[in-house]
């Protein structure tokens, strides 16, 4: 609920009262002094009202000079509850707030700049340190602290609210955060792998946590577009959007690492192919933030061309936004076919009798946006096999087969996982007795007698797991007295 309070000349106060009495909002009216000619008036409504209430007002002569939008506990007026059935249980103008409550919301969440950069290298710091672990857990809790949702969200209000301003100060602060978390990642990786904490040869392309953020795949990309239309539900709408903030850092800081990673450790086809994801994720956030935003009704007064028109710089990131979207779009539907063409045929060798002992585990085609001009695109097949049971033809086939169904050339990697088999007949569990304490003839428990220095350990028989327990310790030639 909320409380507006707007300033009226005394020419349109009639007209404001008789607009507020037809739709049945309860209102005060408070005068000025003898030096003005303005009214005060203020009236509790419902916040999915609000926009409904000052476009009525606008109508019947009242400008913008003085408005006011406040949240209220509670209200208790005549026609209130008739209100919120109107507004709230029957939705007559849906659920979604004011354009200038929206705005206000937006620019809320922004952080000043000392508190954005912070968070955002202490975010892509833990999300390196998650992704190099392969630890989906501290991966997630990078996304906690990052504070990326208000930058993403700022740039599309903008948009939709006819705010210069404030679109380019949105996108301006999306893209030095997201340069200075990949600054930040590869920083923090180089000092890692110079002072060996992690093994300089280590090859991070075949960490999962990374593996799974350098190729821009349509799964992927659907993350950022469901990040975006997640915000704009939660901005525009009475819905917290603290979660949300969580979803669009889930599309972003992770792949900013990776990207940050690939630069410390030396490997463009990391470093490209996360970069193209994050760029890719950046403007599905934004791209499906600005369609929920006009699907809601939010659209500037004068249209995107009024928008447009005269602002160099503005026109100049739009542009700029639909020439990335184009030329990402077309990099990406290229490299989810040969994804799907890939998937394919590793399906169907494996289907053969040949290969029916075997596992698919999972198929990561790297991303190469120039692979059909300097070089190989990369396929990394895992599978499990049987123990000791050789497969030396597997890598050919496989080989053979996504390249007679692609133009890109291909490079075909297989791994194993064994399977091991108990050939033990499987034994109910025994169930446990404990034994007794000794008990003497007076009724009280003894103390058994210990050797000082001795310690019952147990120790797994190599590759069986079934542990044996055995005493080991220095015996001592007195006993313990009992007790």
């Amino acid at each position: 609920m909320r409380v507006v309070r707007i300033l009226v000349p005394d020419e349109n106060r009639s007209d404001v009262q008789k607009v507020l009495e037809d739709e049945g909002v309860d209102h005060l009216l408070v005068a000025q002094d003898e030096d003005t000619d303005r009214s005060l008036v203020e009236f509790p409504i419902p916040a999915e009202g609000v926009d409904y209430a000052l476009e009525q007002l606008r109508d019947a002569g009242v400008d913008d000079e003085y408005v006011v939008v406040l949240g209220a506990e509670t209200v208790e007026s005549t026609h209130y509850d008739e209100l919120e059935q109107r507004f709230v249980e029957k939705q007559e103008e849906g659920d979604a707030i004011a354009s200038e409550e929206i705005r206000s919301k937006a620019v809320g969440m922004t952080p000043n700049a000392r508190t954005y950069h912070a968070m955002t290298l202490l975010s892509a710091l833990v999300a390196t340190v998650g992704l190099l672990l392969d630890s989906p857990a501290i991966v997630v809790g990078s996304m906690v602290i990052a504070p990326q949702v208000g930058s993403a969200m700022t740039a599309s209000v903008g948009a939709v609210v006819g705010d210069r301003d404030l679109l380019v100060s949105g996108m301006k602060s999306q893209a030095y955060g997201l340069g200075f978390a990949i600054v930040a990642a590869a920083a923090f990786g180089l000092f890692l792998k110079s002072a060996a904490f992690v093994p300089p040869t280590l090859n991070v392309g075949t960490v999962n946590q990374i593996a799974s953020r350098i190729s821009p795949g349509f799964l992927s990309i659907t993350v950022g577009l469901c990040a975006g239309a997640a915000g704009a539900f939660g901005l525009a709408t009475a819905v917290p959007v603290s979660l949300v903030g969580v979803m669009i850092a889930a599309a972003l800081i992770p792949a900013a690492a990776a990207t940050g990673i690939g630069l410390a450790w030396g490997y463009p086809i990391v470093a490209v192919g996360a970069f193209v994801l994050l760029v890719a994720n950046a403007l599905a956030v934004n791209v499906a933030a600005l369609g929920t935003f006009a699907y809601l009704g939010y659209r500037p007064d004068g249209g995107l061309r009024e928008l447009l028109s005269g602002d160099v710089v503005v026109t100049a990131l739009m542009v700029g936004m639909l020439v990335s979207l184009g030329v990402l779009g077309a990099l990406t539907a290229q490299h989810v076919a040969v994804e799907n063409t890939v998937n394919e045929e590793v399906g169907d060798v494996l289907e053969t009798e040949q290969y029916e002992d075997l596992g698919l585990v999972s198929v990561r085609v790297g991303f190469s946006p120039a692979a059909s001009i300097t070089g190989e695109q990369s396929v990394t097949v895992v599978v499990s096999r049987p123990a000791d049971v050789p497969y030396p033809d597997l890598g050919g086939d496989l080989q053979d087969a996504v390249q007679d169904h692609t133009s890109v050339p291909l490079s075909v990697t297989v791994e194993y996982v064994e399977q091991v088999e108990s050939d033990r007949p499987a034994v109910a569990p025994q169930p446990r007795v404990d034994r007794a304490e000794p008990v003497d003839s007076s009724g009280v428990i003894r103390a058994r007698e210990r050797r000082p220095g001795t310690r019952l350990t147990r120790t797994a028989k190599h590759g069986c797991g079934v542990c044996v327990p055995r005493i080991r310790g220095s015996p001592s030639s007195s006993p313990v007295s009992p007790s």
